[in-house]
Order: structure tokens, then C-alpha cells, then sequence
């Protein structure tokens, strides 16, 4: 029992002391030592009553000089019966076990992730995004269960995670308070929480599903229905991988690793390029897939999302080792490939040359000639144009973005990273409209021309490329150009960059240099080249960001062009292939838009056409997946 009095209980004066002492340390106000808690906490299991509790504590009184001064006056009688001092006994025993109830409201005050509720009879300090209290967020499991230390170290730990920063950025991210009273951050938490789950080592899918469920927040909070449809749309509809085994020219035997994930056939047959890289895993391959539904999705043409390729490189294999390669991996492919099943496309280390001799296998192994490879010579079928598709639309996107802001692209100075076929199109169409463009980058560095790139130029650049030279080769010819190290062009006076290269090209720095270069638009021409911490600069900077999904869509354009029955059998004029992929941007950009202003985003704001992008494909994959059932 404890009692306020005048008298002096030696051990229990220094044990409130202590406490007194431990909080001041941790600049934490104690009151009401009596209502102390037990730390022995048990499994911590989710508990679906805790949905809706706020994520803080009410503002915590301060305690004035008396309250403390009666607290350190509080000691145990001494003068109990026998039995008395037993359970005191036991109660000091346990003391090293306990904490006080407003230290973990102040906690919680403290450590914004958590809330304080009651647990069969007991408070408990919980964590706001998976609900779970106790062990779970503690360093050492078994050790000391009252140790503080112990447990504010845990809540930092807990605290610097991706899961807890979500939380906290999904709190704070909707101006018109939907969170107060639609908790959002637990149905997209909840999202994001399965799949760090289901695949924690998958980083670059993560990344692609964090970017998605943010820009679905508004969309999540006016029907939790959309939250089980992005359940299954990110669980793909099966997954090949297999092994690839070939020989050299010097007859050794290799074995790589081949991949292709169908992400999504609800809108229709898979589509998605191949890419060979070194770094291709089943990871990189998911969020390919992934974008590319959403891609498919947000054009005109209606096409489900795939995604593949292999770790074979390329690079320094003579024509025969390539051939071979492509071959094998065929023999596994063709099983999952039809037109009606699967259409691959170009990418990464993978073009006409490949293309041509993964197609040749195709055509041997099911004995019959199907139009279902999109990208090869147009002698074999399909427009004249489909290289430069995605490059001239990327161009396309940016003038329709200046054209809302009363401007056009003659005469502005254009960054682009990359030197692929991507690049090196854009640089063309860029020079047709009358820009500046004065970059191109490859794996080692970026090539900058002060004068500017012009047609002969950028065929020089395709001739370097075609022979496997570096582009240092490039300012041997032009004394104006200036070839850096392990740089990236990002740095340059811009008033638009164009990012070609790969995933996450752009970092922090990178986009803090894009912002003091004076560049007022990104447009994405690689799958998600941004990282997280690139896109929030980007955004305070108020530069607007063309998405990849939506700018990146004139291969689709130009795929479905190939597809269809009546235009393939004729070539397309360099004009009448314009048209048609000027025309489909058009309405790329405007359903983003449009998306993006219903959903309350600012047609002028730095996020409106990501979200606006997102959103339009998503509520028509949604729409479709609905209609046709939980399959």
C-alpha cells in the first residue's frame, strides 16, 4: 500500500527517486506514481477494435512543483501485518518491471507512431500502422521485460522504419482531412504492410507499390472495395522463371536465369518488353510488370501488363553467342507466349537483332507465322515507325504539358540522360521542334554539347553506340562537347530534362541539382526513375512531372498499331503514324488530367498528372477485375 506521510522509508524514497531521476533524463513529467502497468506483455496479436483509435494521445498536463514534492514524499508504511509486507515485498520485486502509465501516454506523445489503449483490462502502448504492442517492437524479445532503455531504443528502431514513415507521411498528406474521419493511412498501410510481408527483399517492387497506394489514397477512402481489387492486382497472375542454358563460341556452357511474369490479363492479352541486363531478378521484373498494366491500362488501346527478360548481358557477345542465347531462351517462352496469351516487346538489351532471333525460334517451335511479337523489322509486318514510337511520344507529352502554360518547346535548353534508342529519338524530335537538346549519358558518365545536338550529330551518336565505343569518342570530333566521369547531366542549365536511362536514376542530390539548374518540367521516358526521396524534392520545388506511365505510352500506341489486322498489312507513313500517335497522347494526357481533377488535385500542382495517371488506370483495371469476378 502507498500512503503520502511525514515519516522516511528509506528503500522506497530512493526507488521514487530514481523514477524521478530516470524521467527527467528522458525529459518525460511523472505523475501518479501509484498507477504503475505491467510490462510482462503478451503475444501482441492484432486486434481489430483498435481500427479506429487515433494515432496520439490528448496534449498531457504538466505537473506543477507541489505534485512533485508530494511524490517525493511517498514512501511505504513500514508498520504492516506479516502478510502485508509480503505482497509489498512482491510489489518491490516487480517495480524493476513496471512503468507508469503517463510515461507511456508520454511516450506515445513523444514517438508519433504510437497510441496508448486498453488491452483486456491492461493499457498497452500500440503501434499505429500494424496495430501490434509489446515484443514485436522491442530489440531483445527475451530480455529484460522493464528495462525503458530497452524499450525507447525498440521505438526508435520501430520509429526509423519504412513502414512507420508511410504512416506518417499518409497522415499528413490529405489536405481536405479525410484521415479524421476515415482513418486512410490503415487501409493503404494495411496495403503496403502485405506486401513488405509477402516480399521484403523485392526493393524495387516495394518502391512501385508505395509510389501506386499514395497517389490511390483519395481513390482508397471513398471505397474501401478498391482496397481488396489492390490486394489481387498485386499479386501477379503467375510468375516463369527458368533456367536459360547456352554456349559460346569457344564452346563453354553458361546458364542464366529467365524470367516472365503475367501481371494482369484482365483488360485483355499481356503485353510487356524483355529486357536483358545483369541485374534483371524476379523483383525488377514484378515492377515492369506492374507499370506496364497501369501503362496499358492508361492508353487507348486496352492491353494486359507483363514483364521479362533475363541476367544475360549482351554487351561484348558476338552475334552467334546472342543467337544461341535467344534460342534457348525461346524453347522455355514459347509455351506462355500467343496472341491471344502474351505479345513481348522490346527493351532493355533487346532489339531489333534480338528481337528477330527469339521471334525466328518462336516461329519454329509453334510452326506457324503469328503476329504476336511486337518491334521487328517492318518488312515482317507493322508500321514503319515503332522504334522511335516511345521517344516522339515522350516529345508529344512535353509540348501538350507547355501548351497548357502558353509556351512551346522552340528554343528551350533540353538535359537528357541515356543514350538508347529512347534517348537518341527524343534528341531527334526535340531538334524537329526546334529545341536545344545538349545531353546524352551512358553507365560511365554524360556527354554534354554545348552547341547543341543537330541531325548529323545524333547520327554519329547511333554510329558509336552501333559499334560498342564510348561516348568520350564523341568530343574528339566536337571540341565544344565535354565528356565527365561518373557524372550525370542533371547538373546542366535546363528548362526541361528528359530521364531515359533506368530505375532510380535520379536521386536526392540528382534532383536538388535539377532544381537549382533552373529545370521546370521532368518527363519520365524510363520506368520510375525517381527514387522517394527525389520525388518529395521535386515536389517542393513545384516541378511538374510527366509520369512515365502516361508519357512513356507511344510504344503501346505503336504495339496495338502493329497488332491490328488491318493495319498490318500495310506500312504506315512517317505523317499518318504522327497523327495517330499524337492523337493517342492527347487523350493519354487528358484522362489524366481529368482523373487528377476529380479526385480534388490542381491541374497545376507538381502531382496532378502522377495521380491523375495512377488513378485512371487503376479505376479501369478496377472496373474490369470487378466485372469478372474474384478470378
Amino acid at each position: 500500500m502507498i500512503l503520502p506521510t511525514t515519516g522516511i522509508g528509506m528503500n522506497s524514497a530512493i526507488d521514487d527517486m530514481n523514477l524521478i531521476q530516470q524521467a527527467q533524463r528522458h525529459h518525460l513529467v511523472v505523475r501518479e506514481i501509484g498507477e504503475e502497468i505491467d510490462l510482462e506483455i503478451g503475444p501482441g496479436e492484432d486486434d481489430p477494435s483498435f481500427g479506429n483509435t487515433a494515432l496520439n494521445c490528448p496534449p498531457l498536463r504538466e505537473c506543477s512543483t507541489e505534485e512533485h514534492g508530494e511524490r517525493k514524499q511517498m514512501v511505504v508504511v513500514s508498520q504492516l501485518s506479516n502478510d502485508t509486507q509480503d505482497m509489498s515485498q512482491t510489489q518491490q520485486g516487480k517495480r524493476k518491471k513496471k512503468v507508469v502509465k503517463r510515461w507511456r501516454e508520454e511516450w506515445a506523445d513523444t514517438y508519433k507512431w504510437a497510441y496508448v489503449d486498453v488491452k483486456d483490462g491492461t493499457p498497452r502502448i500500440f503501434c499505429s500502422v500494424c496495430r501490434e504492442f509489446g515484443r514485436k517492437h522491442r530489440r531483445n524479445p527475451y530480455g529484460n521485460e522493464g528495462s525503458r532503455n530497452m524499450q525507447m531504443s525498440a521505438l526508435e528502431e520501430h520509429n526509423n522504419s519504412l513502414l512507420h514513415k508511410e504512416a506518417l507521411r499518409l497522415q499528413s498528406a490529405s489536405k481536405d482531412k479525410i484521415m479524421a474521419d476515415k482513418p486512410v493511412y490503415v487501409k493503404a498501410g494495411s496495403i503496403l504492410e502485405a506486401t513488405l510481408k509477402r516480399d521484403p527483399h523485392e526493393v524495387e517492387f516495394i518502391q512501385a507499390v508505395q509510389e501506386v497506394v499514395q497517389a490511390l489514397e483519395r481513390v482508397i477512402g471513398k471505397n474501401a472495395h478498391y482496397v481488396n481489387i489492390m490486394e489481387r492486382l498485386l499479386e501477379p497472375e503467375r510468375m516463369i522463371i527458368f533456367r536459360v542454358p547456352w554456349v559460346d563460341d569457344r564452346g563453354e556452357t553458361h546458364v542464366n536465369r529467365g524470367f516472365r511474369v503475367q501481371f494482369n490479363q484482365s483488360m485483355g492479352p499481356c503485353r510487356g518488353g524483355i529486357r536483358f541486363h545483369p541485374s534483371m531478378n524476379l523483383s525488377i521484373t514484378k515492377f515492369l510488370g506492374f507499370q506496364q498494366t497501369l501503362k496499358n491500362a492508361l492508353s487507348p488501346y486496352k492491353l494486359g501488363g507483363a514483364a521479362g527478360g533475363s541476367d544475360f548481358d549482351p554487351k561484348g557477345k558476338t552475334d552467334n553467342e546472342i543467337m544461341r542465347f535467344c534460342q534457348s531462351f525461346m524453347c522455355e517462352m514459347y509455351h506462355y507466349l500467343g496472341p491471344d496469351k502474351d505479345l513481348p516487346s522490346e527493351e532493355m538489351g533487346v532489339g531489333t537483332r534480338e528481337m528477330g532471333y527469339l521471334f525466328g525460334q518462336y516461329r519454329r517451335l509453334v510452326g506457324h507465322f503469328q503476329g504476336t511479337f511486337t518491334g521487328p523489322r517492318i518488312f515482317w509486318s507493322g508500321s514503319s515507325l515503332r522504334p522511335e514510337a516511345t521517344g516522339y511520344g515522350l516529345v508529344f507529352f512535353a509540348q501538350l504539358m507547355l501548351a497548357d502554360m502558353n509556351k512551346e518547346l522552340k528554343g528551350l535548353r533540353c538535359v537528357v540522360s541515356g543514350s538508347g534508342k529512347i534517348a537518341l529519338h527524343v534528341l531527334e524530335k526535340l531538334i524537329a521542334y526546334g529545341a536545344l537538346p545538349i545531353s546524352v549519358s551512358d553507365s560511365r558518365g554524360y556527354l554534354v554539347d554545348e552547341d547543341g545536338f543537330d541531325y548529323m550529330k545524333v547520327q554519329f551518336l547511333r554510329d558509336i553506340k552501333a559499334q560498342h565505343r564510348s561516348l568520350r569518342d564523341y568530343s574528339k570530333t566536337y571540341a565544344r562537347s565535354k565528356y565527365y566521369d561518373e557524372a550525370k547531366p542533371w547538373i546542366e542549365r535546363c528548362d526541361l530534362a528528359f530521364a531515359c536511362a533506368t530505375q532510380n536514376e535520379i536521386d536526392q542530390s540528382d534532383a536538388m541539382n535539377l532544381v537549382n539548374s533552373g529545370c521546370r518540367i521532368l518527363i519520365e521516358g524510363s520506368n520510375m526513375p525517381c527514387t522517394p526521396d527525389a520525388v518529395q524534392v521535386l515536389r517542393k520545388a513545384n516541378i511538374l512531372v510527366a509520369p512515365a506511365m502516361a508519357a512513356g505510352a507511344g510504344g503501346v500506341v505503336a504495339g496495338e498499331l502493329e497488332l491490328n489486322h488491318e493495319c498490318s498489312l500495310m506500312n504506315w507513313s512517317p505523317e499518318d503514324f504522327e497523327s495517330k500517335l499524337q492523337e493517342a497522347m492527347k487523350q493519354t494526357y487528358q484522362r489524366a488530367i481529368k482523373a487528377a481533377t476529380d479526385f480534388g488535385y490542381q491541374k497545376e500542382s507538381p502531382e496532378a498528372l502522377v495521380h491523375g495517371a495512377v488513378i485512371s488506370a487503376f479505376l479501369t483495371i478496377a472496373q474490369a477485375m470487378t466485372d469478372q469476378g474474384c478470378v
